[in-house]
């Protein structure tokens, strides 16, 4: 790796690809002769609006996004989301279905509560949110103006193996910690939201992918800012928007694209997960923390049975120059977040250094 880079697991923000980092260094002081950085530029600039209106496009290439969803470029996180939502879609019938699987979408549950009705369809918190319900396990109301979903959950390290049949309700999935590590039918959802800062930008910039038949009146007290017609007919420029982080993305994109697409990434993105889970199986001294079907490719929990040990192996992990590997302070343990921008080779050289302290510790 050039310039001496380690290896990066952390949950978020998170590694970025090095070509794309590369290029923005060397855009840095004049982008493309305009004479000055993006993080200097106005957003109403030719130059600047180029870069947005590019960014919007490459999302719809790369992820097959239909003509009828509008992508916007938001700000405030994917916590933002957790209100937003309610907000704008809890307006036909006061009530919304919500999974929980995980802090996440247990989070968004208790904010949605302050807008309307929150039916608890499913949860696997008895089970320390360890696995996804199945289909049938999901108690759904058909009057919900929506069921929401967080697809990925970051601090358990389970993902979604299906996506759940809501009816006519539209779904509103949470992707944060998975967005573009592999295709997705952006028809089976009504919207799709996730901060940037996992496999996509720097922290700073959200995406919200909504069908535009959801673009309705919000809630008479919803602020102009957490409005997401007024965001869509303003195009994500009703104010400045994260104008770097955009830029950043729009160049990720490029970046997917030319590597050939989500089916080329998610192929890599499952040969990495595999060779990790693999040795995890293997291992006699580390085992994984979710059950099995619904294991995560982005976020892999692991632990030893002894604190003391899981302590000196993230500390020793740290010192071998992999960063990041401690558990979420919520659950403990180990934690190896490999997202779209983790080489192979990172994920080579976590295993080697297991198998190492393995031998040494046993």
């Amino acid at each position: 790796m050039a310039y001496d880079r380690i290896f990066n697991f952390s949950a978020g923000p998170s590694m970025l690809p090095e070509e794309v980092l590369l290029r923005a260094q060397s855009e840095m002081l004049n982008y493309q002769g305009s004479g000055m950085s993006v993080m200097e530029m106005s957003h109403r600039s030719k130059v600047y609006d180029n870069i947005i209106v590019a960014a919007e496009r490459l999302m719809h290439e790369v992820m097959n996004i239909p003509d009828n969803y509008k992508v916007l470029f938001l700000q405030g996180g994917a916590s933002l989301q957790f209100a937003m939502v309610p907000m704008n879609l809890m307006t036909k019938n006061g009530k919304a279905d919500y999974i929980c699987t995980g802090s996440f979408s247990s989070k968004a549950a208790q904010e949605a509560k302050k807008y309307g009705t929150v039916n608890i369809a499913a949860t696997t918190k008895s089970e320390n949110f360890t696995r996804i319900p199945q289909q049938d396990e999901l108690v759904l109301d058909p009057e919900a103006d929506y069921v929401h979903i967080c697809y990925n959950n970051t601090i358990y390290g389970t993902v979604w193996n299906y996506i759940p049949d809501t009816g006519d309700v539209p779904l509103v999935a949470d992707m944060s910690s998975c967005i573009m590590s592999e295709p997705v039918d952006v028809t089976k959802f009504g919207m799709i939201y996730a901060g940037a800062q996992k496999n996509v930008a720097p922290a700073g910039l959200t995406i919200v992918i909504i069908r535009k038949d959801l673009l309705g009146e919000p809630m008479a007290f919803t602020p102009t800012m957490m409005n997401y017609k007024i965001m869509a007919e303003n195009d994500s420029m009703y104010n400045t928007p994260p104008c770097y982080p955009i830029y950043v993305c729009k160049m990720v994109l490029e970046w997917l694209r030319d590597m050939g697409g989500l089916n080329v990434m998610q192929e890599r993105n499952i040969k990495k997960a595999q060779l990790l889970y693999d040795y995890l199986a293997s291992s006699r001294m580390f085992h994984p923390t979710t059950q099995e079907g619904s294991r995560s490719m982005m976020n892999v929990t692991f632990r030893t049975d002894d604190e003391d040990l899981n302590a000196k192996f993230i500390k020793e992990s740290a010192a071998a120059g992999m960063s990041n590997l401690k558990g979420h302070r919520s659950v403990g343990g180990m934690r190896a977040s490999i997202y779209n921008a983790m080489p192979y080779e990172g994920v080579v050289a976590l295993v080697e250094f297991m198998k190492r302290f393995e031998q040494e510790n046993s």
